[in-house]
């Protein structure tokens, strides 16, 4: 019987980190895989990640660290992945051991470049996981206000509802409250998106737009996103609910919005390549704006906003330009 008591979670950055110092409110042990061994030692010596919210306390004694991803796999039931979805195929790609046996949860806001799949359906595809054993953690949450202790909401979603409110039991704490959801479909492609959405927000303040324009903007975005979901997987679900409408805002507004950022400067003028340079970190709405267009070829969702982005991204289209007419577009 898969225990949720031995949880590992897997990935080195911002959102990793978070997990596990949320996770480290309720357990004695938690896993914990990731590439650096620099990192895996400072945390040890210094109680703090080096690279990513390294104001966050840990605590060493309850994490067993590991740079060796099929040492994680054999050892705990449930895993949550939190690495950028650009990179998850090089992870699994490590591994010599079955998944089709562990709970896995997802933490990650993207699509799977190499294969065009959500996160969800990449491990069932190509892991043979069951839809009944895959989680999404969905926010609207910033792992920086986590590391800060700052009040937080989290969604947890599952198909089966116990394995939803047990993964809750371990993540909520004074700080972090959860509710749980059966849209694993909907919450993870509301994650995707929201992050294009954030993007084009950042664009519109690079270009000089205000935030008359912004609330037009977001307005928009939800409803956009509403009509996408409903194409890709239609069930009932309300596209106001914290997991879709507040996670688009946060990202969308927060300074902490890596992908806002990203957005603002190609709205200033910067390239991809030079943006991405600067931030050294992982938007993750530039690689899902690709995988979103094109998904979207198929369904043919009203998506005025996507296809901006996409042209200014992927089309070399000049921002002002297209910015001028996605105003015609939205009301």
């Amino acid at each position: 019987m898969i225990e949720f008591e031995k949880i590992a979670v897997i990935g080195g950055g911002s959102w990793a980190t978070a997990i596990v110092k949320m996770l480290s409110e309720n357990k004695e042990t938690i896993g914990w895989y990731m590439r650096s061994v620099y990192a895996i030692e400072h945390i040890k010596r210094n109680k703090h990640n080096p690279n990513y919210l390294s104001s966050a306390e840990l605590h060493p004694e309850q994490l067993d660290l590991t740079d060796n991803i099929n040492e994680v796999v054999k050892n705990y039931d449930v895993l949550i992945f939190a690495v950028p979805s650009a990179f998850l195929n090089a992870e699994l790609e490590k591994l010599t051991l079955p998944l089709d046996n562990k709970i896995i949860f997802s933490a990650i806001k993207g699509i799977v470049p190499e294969t065009g799949l959500i996160v969800g359906e990449h491990f069932h595809k190509h892991y043979n996981v069951s839809y009944e054993n895959i989680g999404v953690i969905a926010g609207p949450c910033h792992a920086e206000e986590v590391a800060m202790e700052r009040l937080s909401y989290l969604t947890v979603a599952c198909q089966d509802q116990k394995k939803a409110k047990e993964l809750s039991k371990y993540i909520k704490s004074r700080y972090i409250k959860t509710k749980v959801s059966d849209d694993i479909f909907g919450t993870e492609y509301s994650a995707m998106l929201k992050n294009i959405y954030a993007i084009a927000a950042g664009i519109a303040h690079g270009l000089g737009y205000g935030d008359n324009f912004q609330s037009v903007l977001m307005s928009n975005a939800i409803r956009e996103m509403k009509r996408y979901i409903k194409k890709v997987h239609r069930m009932k679900r309300n596209i106001n609910n914290s997991a879709y409408l507040g996670d688009l805002l946060v990202t969308g507004y927060s300074v902490f919005s890596r992908n806002r950022m990203f957005g603002n400067m190609i709205g200033k003028g910067y390239t991809v390549k030079s943006a991405m340079l600067e931030m050294n970190m992982v938007a993750e709405g530039y690689y899902a704006t690709k995988s979103a267009y094109k998904i979207n070829q198929e369904n043919g969702a009203k998506t005025p906003i996507i296809n901006a982005v996409y042209s200014i991204l992927y089309g070399k289209k000049e921002a002002k330009e297209v910015f001028e007419k996605l105003t015609s577009l939205l009301d």
